[in-house]
């Protein structure tokens, strides 16, 4: 019973874990490409929640020292980071659809397999 009320209570984590087995899964399974770049996605953004829900912290305030006796703070730094990473994020999944678009361009198709008959053949 203890141990369902600890998941109740920090169900973000069990989120971020379900998130990013959806999304490895998904990269391992599929040879499509897009759907790659998506399950990428979707595997940062479960990184970002476990991130901030580390740095959370319940019934905290924001980091604004006013001098005003003791007081729990929220951690700002995994909120810093995630902005980074929000960052590099969309610029590497812009950097991948270029690539699959040039990719479709040349071979006509996304899929990896497709792509390594053809590049087998040649």
């Amino acid at each position: 019973m203890e141990m369902l009320s600890r998941l109740i209570h920090n169900y973000f984590y069990l989120a971020a874990i379900i998130l990013f087995v959806i999304g490895m899964h998904t990269m391992l399974t599929h040879s499509n490409m897009v759907k790659k770049v998506i399950a990428m996605n979707i595997m940062d953004t479960s990184v970002f929640l476990l991130f901030v829900a580390i740095g959370y912290v319940r019934g905290g305030k924001p980091p604004i020292i006013d001098g005003i006796g003791e007081t729990l703070y929220v951690n700002p730094l995994p909120g810093a980071l995630i902005l980074t990473g929000i960052v590099v994020a969309v610029s590497i999944s812009a950097y991948a659809l270029s690539l699959i678009i040039k990719i479709q361009r040349a071979y006509g198709t996304v899929d990896c397999d497709e792509i390594c008959q053809i590049r087998g053949d040649e």
